[in-house]
């Protein structure tokens, strides 16, 4: 025994040095987990529930911090939980130093900035969760160190850049989830080596290129979510050889192209397959009705044709199908109802009535024809059915309503459907949304409709519904008061020929839009209107409404929308509108409003569009308008305003289109509306005003619409105008404007109906106006020169005895009216002819009406505007002694007499045409 109490000694002084020297590893390996853990915290800014404030703390063991976890053998920290903490910070490096961490998960916080590179150390790690923040920057390339890992999601967050190709060494990775950020470029081919990879989730970054088919080798795979990217190409036609496993295939909202592969039906596990918003084309393989497994079918948005095929009736599980906006059409089925066979022109299969677990039945927006089988109706389970613009036509099923016991929302609206609505729709008591505008039912509004207590959105529209024969009321409006969450009532474009009734006040509270125009309402505006609090959108234009608008329209103050236009509606326009400070639109036009505008507009900030026009209002355009500088088009057309514009009109800086036509607005056209840059229609036509063009009208850099005629404008037409590079209408007529019209820019588009009727116009041909002057440079010489100057001196010697002929030659002029001249010459002539109604008179010059020559000119038979004969005689312009000739032959002609011509009847003259026009007593010889 003692021999063995020798040996105990020294065993025991080694275990306790083992001991000594474990507790001496230990203790500064939990200090680092520690340290590492208190520097998160640091980097905390927001800790709402204060929960790392009050539990991460230094007296006490990590161990039993909330959201970590030790393992058992070495008390080191394995496991970081702070998920759904709503924090906000950023995540340090220190956390590098868990080097026993298997599982961290920091999701759904506010963690911001970019990954540490220190993480690199963390290679044990099985589990990386950092999805549904706000990281950003690349994802580093050093996450293929990780080869532990399992899971991995960066998902919801802002990262950017590239996908690593290293993201391939994580061997054992089985779910890859970066969905919802900012990456781009192509998915890296060296994806197709993770062959454990289960779940691959991409959706809604910007990832371009076609898939790598690599991937489609992966026989683990059972979710591929690519849904919106950039992602190109066709489908491989052994998509599904080894994906037998596949359950989620979704590559939705790209930009695929080709045709479906029929061989999608060796998937036989697929749940759920979204190939929607994309540009597949040709037919759908009918092998897809295969897929008895598959819940949930989107082929929506592409230029998929052909018919629906019938082999989707065997899709027994299918929930969810989506077909819209496509280019399906029908065919002729043989159908079997209630033991009776017969031909049905339908598109839509019969077999679809066979899918008992559909919930939800989308073929809006194709080409589909015929009749709505009525074993639609009859799929108990159905919430949602959508057969909206298409061509659809026939009845609906007198008992459509019973068997939707979960029906919450019905599109049939943009079809060919008529007959009544069956009052049995009511049954379907889930009803939420009922749209059925833009058909041909008729008969009366069912008063049913109001048992659909659920309902929220009603649509009628463009129908050719009436109202019951027995009431002269909207009789329907008293029934749907039992719609507590109505919030859109829509009957417009209906002929219902009746009153509104009072119980329209009793309407939901909750409603939000109330649309009935142009359904030859009567009566007056009910002042009930005034309860319904919520009102957005008020649309009553186009019916017979008259009176005046309630005041109690003051009560409406989350209006946003008011078109009462296009009505009998009188008096003045209340100032209680001013109220309504959410008001974005107001259309009054087309009634008989009189009095003034209210001078309060300027209080309605949110004010974007006025119309007025068409009224009998008869004052000034109160000042305080101008004053509101977001407003976008005010049209105040064909009233009886009166003023001036003042300079403050340039304040309505964001305009784009500004009709003022048809008043009696006077004064200069201020020169500050050369400021409204975004204007694009500018009316000022039928007024009173004066004064020049203003040049600053070039600056409306985005005019296309101008019209200015009809006023008393005067001056030169701009040159500057020739910038204005949008203007694609001008209307400068009926005004007193001279001068040059000009060519160039989009001018050189405008034909003469823009400028007829001014004073005196000149320029190009095709405006039906003399040429203008343009100074001559010649070659004579000098003695030329000093002749020319003498034969101007007698002219100008001259100039009182021919005023004197003028005055004696007036007394004989024609009452009817010949067109004003353009830069004549004071000839004391009887009559002043336009060149261009000479050009008309004469048939431009044609030879045809060509008499004779002479030395001095040509003269040519010509008709004017009021069937007048008369000889032109044109003179030419060659020498310098043609205006001496042109001025003597006035002289002498005037008193003239002739078997074949009467006296001088008129004249048209500037510096480079001149002519003389004769009156004809019998036929027109050749007399040059």
């Amino acid at each position: 025994m003692k021999k063995l109490s020798h040996l105990y000694f020294p065993f025991g002084l080694f275990l306790l040095g083992s001991l000594l020297s474990c507790l001496a590893t230990t203790a500064p390996n939990i200090s680092t987990d520690q340290s590492a853990l208190l520097s998160l915290k640091a980097k905390i800014t927001w800790d709402p529930h204060e929960i790392l404030a009050s539990n991460w703390s230094a007296t006490s063991s990590v161990c039993d911090w909330r959201g970590v976890t030790c393992g058992s053998r070495h008390r080191r920290v394995t496991a970081l939980n702070i998920s759904n903490l709503g924090l906000t910070g950023t995540i340090p490096p220190q956390l590098g130093n868990l080097s026993f961490l298997m599982s961290l998960d920091m999701s759904r916080n506010n963690f911001y900035g970019e990954l540490p590179n220190e993480l690199i150390r963390l290679s044990r790690l099985r589990v990386l969760s950092l999805g549904i923040n706000m990281l950003s920057g690349n994802i580093p390339s050093w996450v293929g160190s990780f080869q532990q890992l399992r899971q991995f999601s960066l998902k919801n967050n802002s990262f950017t850049g590239y996908i690593p190709p290293s993201i391939s060494n994580m061997s054992k990775l089985e779910t890859l989830s970066l969905k919802f950020n900012s990456l781009q470029g192509a998915i890296p081919v060296e994806i197709g080596k993770l062959n454990k990879l289960k779940q691959i989730v991409l959706h809604y970054n910007q990832l371009s290129g076609s898939l790598p088919l690599l991937m489609f080798n992966i026989s683990a795979l059972e979710m591929i979510a690519f849904q919106g990217n950039s992602l190109s190409g066709s489908l491989s036609s052994s998509i599904c050889a080894r994906l037998q496993g596949l359950s989620w295939l979704d590559l939705s909202r790209n930009k695929l192209s080709g045709m479906i592969p029929a061989s999608l039906s060796k998937c036989s596990k697929l749940r759920v397959l979204g190939l929607s918003y994309n540009n597949f084309s040709g037919v759908m393989p009918e092998e897809v009705g295969n897929l008895t497994a598959l819940q949930e079918l989107y082929f929506g948005d592409n230029n998929l044709i052909g018919v629906i095929p019938e082999g989707f009736g065997n899709l027994t599980a299918l929930k969810r199908l989506y077909l819209r906006r496509n280019n399906l059409i029908g065919t002729i089925l043989a159908l079997e109802f209630e033991q009776i066979s017969y031909k049905c022109a339908c598109s839509i299969p019969h077999e679809l009535g066979r899918l008992k677990h559909l919930e939800e039945l989308d073929l809006g927006s194709n080409s589909l024809t015929g009749s709505i089988p009525a074993q639609i109706f009859n799929i108990s389970t159905l919430q949602v059915l959508d057969l909206s613009n298409n061509t659809l036509s026939g009845r609906l099923p007198s008992s459509m309503g019973y068997g939707l016991i979960n029906f919450e929302e019905l599109y049939l609206s943009s079809n060919e459907l008529d007959g009544v609505i069956p009052a049995s729709i009511s049954n379907a008591s889930k009803l939420t949304i009922l749209e059925l505008m833009e058909n041909r039912f008729s008969g009366p509004v069912p008063n049913s409709l109001g048992n659909l207590r659920l309902l929220t959105d009603l649509g009628l529209d463009d129908n050719h519904l009436t109202t019951e024969p027995s009431s002269r009321e909207l009789s329907f409006i008293s029934y749907l008061i039992n719609c507590k969450y109505l919030k859109k009532l829509a009957f417009a474009e209906n002929p219902l020929h009746g009153f509104l009734p009072i119980s329209v006040g009793n309407l939901s509270t909750s409603m939000e839009g109330f649309y009935a125009y142009g359904c030859r309402i009567k009566g007056s505006i009910p002042d009930a209107i005034g309860n319904l609090s919520s009102l957005m959108i008020l649309s009553l234009y186009g019916n017979h409404l008259s009176g005046p608008v309630p005041s109690t329209m003051e009560y409406l103050q989350n209006l946003q929308g008011l078109d009462l236009s296009a009505n009998q509606l009188s008096g003045s326009i209340p100032d209680c509108i001013c109220k309504l400070k959410r008001l974005y639109q107001i259309y009054l036009g087309q009634n008989q409003f009189r009095g003034s505008m209210p001078s309060c507009l300027n209080n309605i900030s949110s004010l974007r569009e006025i119309d007025f026009a068409g009224n009998l209002l008869n004052s000034s355009i109160p000042g305080s308008l101008w004053n509101l500088t977001d407003l976008l088009t005010l049209y105040l057309s064909y009233n009886s305003l009166s003023g001036s514009l003042p300079y403050e009109t340039g304040n309505l800086k964001v305009v784009t289109l500004l009709d003022l036509s048809g008043n009696q607005l006077n004064g200069n056209i201020p020169s500050s509306l050369g400021g409204l840059q975004r204007l694009a229609t500018l009316s000022l036509a039928q007024n009173k005003l004066q004064g020049p063009v203003p040049d600053s009208l070039s600056q409306m850099l985005s005019l296309e619409f101008l019209d200015l005629s009809n006023n008393n404008l005067s001056g030169l037409i701009p040159k500057s105008l020739e910038t204005l590079l949008y203007l694609k209408h001008i209307n400068l007529s009926f005004n007193r404007l001279r001068g040059e019209i000009p060519s160039s820019g989009p001018f050189e588009n405008f034909t003469y109906e823009s400028f007829m009727s001014n004073d005196d116009l000149c320029g190009a041909q095709r405006f039906h106006v003399p040429p203008c002057p343009s100074p001559r440079i010649h070659k004579s010489s000098q003695k030329k020169v000093f002749h020319m100057l003498g034969i101007l001196s007698g002219i100008a010697a001259t100039t009182i005895a021919l005023t004197t002929a003028a005055i004696l030659l007036l007394r004989c002029r024609r009452k009817d009216g010949i067109s004003r001249n353009t830069d004549l010459l004071p000839m004391g002539l009887p009559k002043m002819i336009s060149y261009y109604e000479l050009v008309q008179a004469t048939n431009g010059y044609d030879e045809s009406n060509l008499l004779g020559k002479g030395s001095f000119g040509s003269v040519y038979k010509g008709i004017l505007m009021d069937g007048t004969v008369v000889a032109v005689k044109v003179f030419t312009l060659l020498a310098e002694v043609t205006s001496g000739s042109f001025d003597t032959e006035c002289e002498v002609l005037r008193n003239l007499r002739h078997r074949n011509l009467t006296k001088v009847i008129g004249s048209c003259s500037n510096l480079d045409f001149k002519a003389l026009l004769y009156n004809t007593s019998g036929s027109l010889r050749s007399e040059t």
